[in-house]
């Protein structure tokens, strides 16, 4: 068989049925890359993936109709963004590393930098001053009420699509759709997200005067991740760099099914409040965002016994769920990241009996992550990693769902954007396959 990363000119030839000058042509291009293989030859071996994307393109040519019914399903581009990029196991935002921004920036740098192309220019990003910043419509009471009580049931998603529903009639200036009165839409609607956080750990960001008129409150004047730290895990303030992180972790991801969904609503014309109701629909279902509720029962189940639990998925056809992703065979850089976050938190709270029992937790995740690793080959994906650091760090059960949400939402508002700028609404065709028409 043929080497899997790299290939013999011969075998390339072979691959693509074409000559060796038209190889060399190729390379010329730079659409295959080469090197040396060394020694006294100056032989040249070639890279597989490149040989295997043009055999794709070839494969289009031939039957663009299947080529088409395949790019829905981690196919070729469908759509042109200039946000993100996935390129051999790393993550990019406008060019940016996305571990080095989690590293060095606070989320809202990273949301602006998402919103605006010219922002990749400046070292450090800003968002509008808190002065300056739009705050959100605030929860009326009887909202308030119904989104504790979801969040309690286990519904932090339709706690926010409440949230944004209630709010978008009270908000007229979403109607707006030029570029910088969507920015300022979109930094309501974080802020609306995190007050529903915050409603959620029964701790109200206003007063009830407050609540009862849209307005200015003293929570937006700070970084959400603190915000978020306040509510969450009140007597640890450095735990919000740790926040920022993982929300910058989240904050784009390409055309995943979420964002795909906030750019086919946004190109209908419809406000991002509606966009983004959208998008949370999507993410909620278990093969999306949804999957860290499915991680939180696995470790939850693993506690005791992490093989058994293991085994007991695989002897059932089951996927382990936090585990494998098609577009890193080698392992998320994402979750390698929150990982790492969540064991040197353990180590920082390890002196007290909760520390101890967290750091038992990621104790319990390193357990699986050998064990499946071992049988299965696939690695931790973002959800797991979520799931595990906010277990860590001892957050609410709906934390590692409520972080996805808030940290994609600034990508979502990327989306809304370039797609209200494209001004094309997103109408595919089907392959009908049904019974022709009768006579």
């Amino acid at each position: 068989p043929m080497n899997t990363h790299y290939l013999t000119a011969d075998e390339v030839t072979t691959a693509l049925g074409i000559s060796k000058g038209t190889l060399y042509s190729y390379v010329s291009r730079g659409l295959i890359r080469s090197e040396e293989i060394g020694g006294k030859t100056r032989a040249k071996r070639y890279n597989g993936a490149d040989v295997q994307k043009l055999q794709q393109r070839q494969a289009q040519r031939k039957n663009p109709i299947q080529s088409a019914a395949t790019a829905l399903f981690f196919g070729d581009p469908v759509l042109e963004s200039a946000i993100t990029l996935i390129h051999e196991g790393e993550l990019y935002y406008r060019g940016y590393n996305t571990l080095q921004l989690a590293r060095e920036c606070h989320f809202e740098q990273v949301a602006a930098l998402l919103w605006d192309d010219t922002a990749a220019e400046a070292a450090m990003p800003l968002l509008p001053s808190p002065e300056n910043r739009q705050t959100s419509p605030l929860l009326a009471p009887p909202i308030a009420a119904t989104v504790r009580r979801l969040v309690a049931q286990g519904q932090i998603a339709e706690a926010f699509q409440m949230a944004l529903i209630t709010a978008a009639p009270l908000d007229l200036a979403a109607y707006q759709l030029a570029p910088n009165a969507v920015r300022q839409t979109g930094l309501r609607l974080l802020n609306l997200l995190t007050d529903v956080c915050a409603e959620a750990a029964g701790t109200s960001a206003a007063s009830v005067e407050q609540l009862e008129q849209v307005g200015n409150h003293l929570s937006s004047m700070q970084r959400i991740a603190q915000r978020l730290q306040q509510v969450w895990a009140p007597n640890q303030a450095t735990l919000a760099t740790v926040l920022d992180a993982a929300l910058i972790l989240c904050a784009d991801h390409e055309l995943n099914a979420s964002s795909f969904t906030a750019r086919c609503v946004a190109s209908t014309g419809a406000t991002p409040y509606a966009a983004v109701v959208a998008a949370l629909a999507a993410l909620q279902g278990y093969k999306h965002g949804g999957s860290t509720h499915e991680v939180t029962a696995l470790l939850n189940e693993a506690a005791p016994d992490p093989a058994r639990a293991v085994r007991e998925r695989l002897r059932q056809g089951k996927p382990i769920p936090g585990f494998g992703h098609r577009l890193y065979p080698q392992g998320d850089p994402r979750a390698k990241m929150l990982l790492a976050l969540a064991r040197d938190t353990a180590t920082h709270q390890a002196s007290d009996s909760r520390g101890l029992e967290n750091e038992t937790a990621l104790t319990t995740a390193d357990t699986l992550i050998d064990i499946t690793v071992q049988a299965t080959e696939n690695h931790p994906n973002l959800d797991f990693g979520l799931v595990v650091l906010a277990k860590a760090l001892g957050l609410p059960d709906h934390a590692p769902f409520s972080l996805f949400a808030l940290g994609r939402t600034a990508g979502w508002i990327g989306h809304i954007l370039e797609q209200y700028e494209l001004d094309r609404l997103i109408r595919p065709r089907a392959q009908y396959t049904g019974v022709q028409p009768r006579r």
